[in-house]
Formats: structure tokens, C-alpha cells, sequence
């Protein structure tokens, strides 16, 4: 059965734009490339520190593919990833992972 992973993220104060503009122009893109689904990408109505992703993954074995594609790529730890923790709080990441119930659309 497929899983979600629900990821938020505390941005960094005065970052919120240059983070959404990194994740819609090069994170999303980049990792989509690799294989991975991206279902959502959200900012908080009010709050300028929160921003939550939705990815799906279809079992844990495609999981561990796909971060193996994306995290150990040279691309994502020479370029992307050192930027990441300029504008992300990455000790206050927080993952859930949730399936959809019987009678979700998401399944």
C-alpha cells in the first residue's frame, strides 16, 4: 500500500520567499527528475515559519531508492543541500508518515 510522508519545515525568519522560490524552481524539479511524487507543497496562512510537503511513496523499498537517488546525487549534496540550512531550521524537520483510509481520494 502507498505511503505519504507529511514533512514541515521552520523556515528561517525574513526566508519564506527565497525558500518558496528554491523549492519551486530547483528542490521540486530536481527531485522529480529523480522519480520521487511531490502531492503538495504549502505555506502557512499566517505563520511565515511553516511550510509543509506532501511526497508518496508506493513502498518503503521505492523510498529507499528514491532518497538514495536524490540525497547521494552530486547535485543535491554540492549545490542544493548546502543552501538548504541556510534557509530551513533543519534540526526542527518533522516527518509523518501516514496512509490514506479506505475511502480517501489519495489512495
Amino acid at each position: 500500500m502507498a505511503f505519504y510522508e507529511i514533512r514541515q519545515y521552520k523556515i528561517r525568519r525574513g526566508k519564506m520567499d527565497e525558500w518558496l522560490k528554491v523549492m519551486e524552481s530547483e528542490i521540486i524539479p530536481f527531485q522529480v527528475s529523480k522519480g520521487m511524487v511531490i502531492t503538495g507543497s504549502y505555506r502557512g496562512e499566517t505563520d511565515e515559519s511553516v511550510y509543509v510537503w506532501l511526497r508518496r511513496f508506493n513502498t518503503e523499498k521505492e523510498r529507499v531508492r528514491l532518497y538514495k537517488a536524490v540525497y547521494e546525487d552530486p547535485h543535491w549534496v554540492n549545490d542544493i543541500g548546502p543552501r538548504v540550512g541556510k534557509l530551513i531550521h533543519r534540526d526542527k524537520i518533522v516527518v509523518k508518515r501516514v496512509v490514506p483510509t479506505k475511502k480517501s481520494t489519495a489512495q
